[in-house]
């Protein structure tokens, strides 16, 4: 292989390719449970007829499914083409861009003064789409960066599982949350500053966590990923951000498509790549693990530093909605 000079900025992440991580999926669960509540939280300020205004204006929700299965991947692709990174690595990366927008993403809108409503509809709708968009993504860039690779194997999504993440996580506490908000506003007001900041203080306690159950292998081997996490959900914003621009859609649904493009379901990822039937375990999944696991924690630290930048520089709400 030809010197990469950019490469050599990141080192040696052969290495990663051999790393065990403790992957607890009560963890998982207990996660899923708290953003059941914190989703209750940030629907309290929903009403019916912000999602009335998305369906006859479909424009952002159009966007948004197109920055998240078609922009992200594709910029995934000319990165790790960039770089020229392990291929574990490039198909961690690949896994987690086809991966569908995080839960995280509708409490960062909250807390951004984003547009709660757009993010929500985004986050179930591709939580839906990733049944196929999901594999289809994975299969197709992969094959173009590595179509020999035993890590590019075919990959199902459980609709069981997706059908528990919308109704579950999303559904039922979005309709009770609606419902608390419409008929007792007065009380909804109130707790809801207290949501918000217990969310806040929920996230970080789980960024804690996460580290200090992988504290050593993070310590030892997060110099070869953390630039190129960075770079990589750096661009994801990014690129959520500019789309909708180019396509002059308000300031305040940008941000929210941003968002939800830079927020990732890398929970799903790393489910994915420690299921068995999916990806055999003698296989070097290290790599790809470090990948998905380290974007879900440094997209909640820098989904939290935008949330609270974006919500120092309000924009203009429209007068549609």
């Amino acid at each position: 292989m030809e010197f990469n000079p950019l490469l050599s900025l990141f080192g040696n992440m052969d290495q990663l390719d051999q790393v065990k991580l403790n992957f607890d999926q009560e963890s998982v669960n207990m996660m899923n449970l708290a953003i059941a509540f914190i989703m209750f939280g940030v629907a309290l300020s929903i009403r019916p007829e912000h999602f009335r205004i998305l369906f006859t204006h479909p424009k952002p929700v159009v966007l948004g499914v197109v920055s998240q299965y078609i922009v992200l991947p594709a910029l995934t692709y000319l990165l790790v083409l960039i770089i020229q990174p392990s291929t574990p690595v490039a198909m961690g990366m690949i896994l987690v861009s086809a991966c569908p927008g995080g839960n995280v993403s509708n409490l960062i809108s909250s807390l951004s003064k984003s547009n709660i409503t757009l993010s929500v509809s985004l986050t179930t709708l591709t939580t839906v789409l990733s049944l196929v968009m999901t594999p289809l993504n994975f299969a197709f860039w992969g094959s173009l960066y590595a179509n020999h690779s035993p890590l590019l194997v075919p990959i199902s999504i459980d609709p069981v599982e997706m059908f528990r993440t919308v109704f579950l996580i999303l559904g039922i506490p979005v309709v009770l949350g609606m419902f608390v908000g419409m008929k007792y506003p007065r009380f909804s007001k109130k707790i809801d500053k207290t949501i918000q900041m217990a969310s806040v203080i929920f996230f970080i306690g789980f960024i804690v966590a996460a580290l200090a159950g992988n504290f050593h292998i993070f310590l030892d081997y997060i110099h070869l990923i953390f630039l190129l996490v960075l770079l990589h959900n750096g661009l994801a914003f990014l690129g959520g951000y500019t789309l909708p621009k180019i396509f002059k859609v308000n300031e305040r649904e940008c941000r929210t498509i941003s968002i939800e493009t830079g927020i990732q379901n890398s929970g799903l990822g790393l489910a994915l790549i420690f299921n068995p039937r999916i990806f055999p375990p003698e296989l070097q999944l290290g790599g790809m693990a470090m990948v998905a696991a380290w974007w879900g924690i440094w997209h909640i630290v820098t989904g939290l530093i935008l949330a609270f930048y974006w919500r120092r520089r309000p924009a203009v709400v429209p007068t549609n909605g």
